[in-house]
């Protein structure tokens, strides 16, 4: 039999061509054939899910050029690392209206970059609304990948983001099983706490190449398993009933000799990976060609690699390459 294509998730929609989390961004993503795309949410002062990368705006929006908000800009540390920025929690939603995004790359990404100052923020909701819209005007299904940022600290400054999410998932009509819905995060601890308010989704634990998960390092110190520790046949062991699969950096199933994915299978649990771009910045090194770092390089090898390893789901930055290489 032929193996299953990926899924191919629009990574924040489009960000090869558009500012990431714009609305540009999704409703070019959801144009280039994409099966879903990904929202990232982090909270305002009055309890506002919004999607941004981060909580720290200074590098997607243009708040560094509003003199209102000059005093906003502060430390924090954000899961054990320092940065100086502004962040959401520091705004309420109608202060957050008067910024506009800008492209996160534009050393990198020049064309995305011309778009920089044309769109306002979005909420989790309005990406609902684009998405459900975008199912019925291209007529197929589009899903959501919903990516929790940083629920343990948000906790810890009184922003639990469980109820937040729920509240806009039902309000929308997302969290019944009726529209095709997943939630990751890389705090397990968030998707048990979704799971627990009867979300109907798929979840999906994120693993980084290194390190640990930070609501599992507040709560175990260094006693707590590592990401790498988790993919292997006994970590995965511990994830069977508590999630219904992993999202892991593509450096992992780049390694030579990895068992990722069969291990992953064996156990009932699905396998996603992120993030395939084709810019020499972001490739592998062997795969890297001239030009510099926006040049595309030989992406198709390193994604070659990747698809062959039999994983069931790609994020991806340009989806039309996406859907063109795992779909064709």
């Amino acid at each position: 039999m032929p193996r299953k294509s990926p899924l191919v998730i629009g990574h924040r929609g489009a960000p090869g061509y558009r500012p990431e989390h714009s609305r540009s961004s999704y409703e070019l993503a959801l144009a280039m054939g994409v099966d879903a795309v990904e929202p990232d949410v982090v909270a305002t002062k009055d309890g506002v899910l919004i999607v941004r990368h981060e909580n720290e705006i200074s590098g997607t929006t243009d708040v560094a050029e509003h003199p209102e908000f000059a005093d906003r800009k502060t430390t924090k540390r954000v899961d054990g690392q320092a940065l100086t920025g502004w962040f959401t929690e520091d705004f309420t939603w109608d202060e957050l209206t008067t910024l506009r995004s800008r492209e996160r790359l534009p050393e990198v990404r020049l064309s995305s970059a011309s778009f920089s100052g044309s769109q306002a923020i979005l909420r989790l909701t309005d990406v609902l609304d684009i998405v459900r819209d975008g199912s019925v005007e291209h007529g197929r299904e589009i899903g959501v990948v919903l990516e929790v940022k940083h629920a343990t600290y948000f906790a810890s400054i009184g922003l639990d983001l469980a109820p937040l999410i729920e509240r806009d998932l039902r309000a929308a009509g997302w969290a019944d099983g009726e529209l095709p819905l997943i939630v990751e995060c890389f705090e397990s601890t968030i998707l048990g706490q979704l799971k627990e308010r009867g979300i109907a989704a798929s979840y999906i634990y994120l693993i980084e190449a290194s390190g640990r998960p930070y609501d599992l390092l507040v709560a175990q110190g260094k006693k707590a398993l590592t990401y790498r520790a988790t993919v292997t046949p006994t970590g995965l062991d511990g994830l069977v009933g508590q999630v219904d699969g992993i999202s892991v950096n593509k450096r992992m199933l780049l390694a030579a000799g990895n068992t990722i994915v069969p291990d992953a299978h064996a156990r009932g649990l699905t396998v996603f990976t992120w993030t395939c771009r084709p810019e020499n910045a972001f490739l592998s090194a062997e795969f890297r060609g001239s030009g510099g770092k926006g040049a595309y390089g030989d992406y198709e090898a390193e994604w070659g690699v990747i698809a062959r390893t039999g994983v069931d789901g790609v994020f991806v930055d340009h989806p039309d390459l996406g859907v063109g290489f795992f779909r064709g």
